[in-house]
């Protein structure tokens, strides 16, 4: 089976004739929302048993405030994918008269889509009321808030009984000197709407105030208690309404931290490992918030604080696949084809979980600077090294970077594996001394 370059550098892929040219209306066929190029992106458009329609949302990149960098396609993967049909919902149009529009272009496709999925976080809003509009499965309006909107998110957490960090809404500095005179220093200043900790700050005390008073007026902000403990990553595949499994990753370091230098990386815990326990006691949780949430299927990510005193905090949801590694590193942990399972949660398939595997693996970002890159470690490298399973360089000689304060800023990642959360961070760290970036 071909498959889809994952970036400019890999030989742009053209589909053998063979492997779609008949049984078209026998598949499924999925809206695939396709706003970046993606690992589960490349893994279903490399299936040959379902057809895929992809939907965009690329013009609205340069319209919409505060939309991600990386959000706009490249041409490289245009080209990579000009032999998918594929609609772009134009933003200078109302949504209604796009879909409208997408009803007649669609009507000359072979089969019409009738599965829909979007893996993204930025366009929640725009892909579940797209797919609303045609007729797709779909997530509410209300729903979207729950999984979107950060206050909207907690209070509905609250509602089920669910701890988490106290916040308040905020327009001004005042609010939120008012919110810590409660509360306490440090606290922490977020977008409503923020992932991958974009523009979110930790504020130690009142002198720090000032300098992020300008941006106030131009988003809608909230201020949360700082909570002190281990952080999580928790993923979860539902189907028909019911958890099937819950995965957990301990990130070495709070994401925040990650912003100012710290080990930017996360570990699968292994079915048997020393934090099995919390992974069974966290599924109950994530029942309810199915339950609670009406989420009916797809993949749920989301992140918790354990306190030292063993009180866990949710943190955020989100309906849709965890960024980075962390969905290829449940995989690799537990030994089973984890987009296939995803992608059958999507087609209203309950998938049958087999695992093969008791491993922990986790995803290493490789740090970044900005400038131009005269030398950086090959992979070759770093993949001699102990427990270095896989991975992917980023960035070349000539690159020109430009550094950006969210968490998910890298130069590349490995997946490391090994037989504890311990052997695999001892690992990263080895990486990381061996790792080199110059830039100029």
């Amino acid at each position: 089976m071909s498959v889809l370059p994952l970036d400019s550098r890999t030989v742009h892929w053209r589909p053998d004739p063979g492997e779609r040219s008949t049984q078209l209306l026998d598949r499924p066929v999925l809206l695939l929302v396709d706003n970046r190029p993606s690992d589960f992106t490349r893994y279903v458009l490399g299936r040959a048993d379902v057809t895929v329609v992809l939907l965009r949302f690329d013009d609205f990149a340069s319209r919409t405030p505060n939309w991600p960098s990386w959000g706009r396609l490249p041409r490289w993967y245009r080209d990579a994918t000009a032999h998918v049909p594929a609609f772009d919902v134009r933003a200078d149009r109302p949504l209604e008269n796009e879909a409208a529009r997408y009803r007649a272009w669609v009507a000359s496709l072979p089969a019409p889509p009738q599965f829909f999925c979007n893996p993204e976080e930025h366009v929640q809003d725009l892909a579940h009321s797209f797919a609303g509009l045609v007729g797709l499965p779909h997530l509410t309006d209300e729903q979207v808030r729950w999984v979107r909107n950060k206050a909207k998110m907690k209070d509905k957490f609250a509602e089920l009984g669910i701890a988490s960090a106290r916040y308040r809404c905020v327009t001004t500095v005042s609010e939120i000197r008012q919110f810590a005179q409660v509360h306490g220093w440090p606290v922490v200043l977020k977008p409503v709407d923020s992932f991958a900790t974009i523009d979110t700050h930790r504020i130690d005390g009142a002198d720090q105030l000032e300098r992020l008073a300008p941006s106030l007026p131009s988003r809608e902000w909230m201020v949360e208690e700082f909570v002190a403990g281990k952080e999580y990553q928790l993923c979860a595949l539902v189907a028909r309404g019911r958890v099937l499994d819950t995965f957990i990753s301990i990130n070495p370091s709070p994401l925040i931290e990650t912003l100012d230098g710290s080990m930017n990386a996360d570990v699968t815990v292994g079915p048997h490992c020393a934090e099995y326990g919390l992974r069974a006691l966290v599924r109950d949780l994530v029942q309810r918030l199915v339950d609670g949430m009406r989420l009916d299927h797809g993949y749920l990510h989301m992140e918790f604080f354990v306190s030292p005193d063993g009180t866990i905090r949710m943190s955020e949801i989100g309906a849709r696949l965890a960024g980075c590694g962390i969905p290829s590193n449940h995989g690799l942990a537990f030994g089973f084809d984890i987009f296939g399972a995803t992608l059958d949660l999507y087609l209203q398939r309950v998938p049958k979980l087999r695992y093969t595997n008791d491993r922990c693996v986790g995803d290493l970002l490789l740090p970044t600077q900005a400038g131009r890159v005269v030398h950086v470690t090959s992979l070759e490298d770093l993949l001699r090294l102990p427990g270095v399973i896989s991975g992917k360089l980023e960035v070349a000689a000539g690159d020109v970077v430009t550094r950006r304060r969210v968490s998910n800023a890298r130069s590349g990642f490995v997946h490391v594996q090994g037989a504890s959360v311990e052997e695999v961070l001892e690992r990263m760290q080895t990486v990381l001394d061996a790792f080199a970036l110059t830039v100029e």
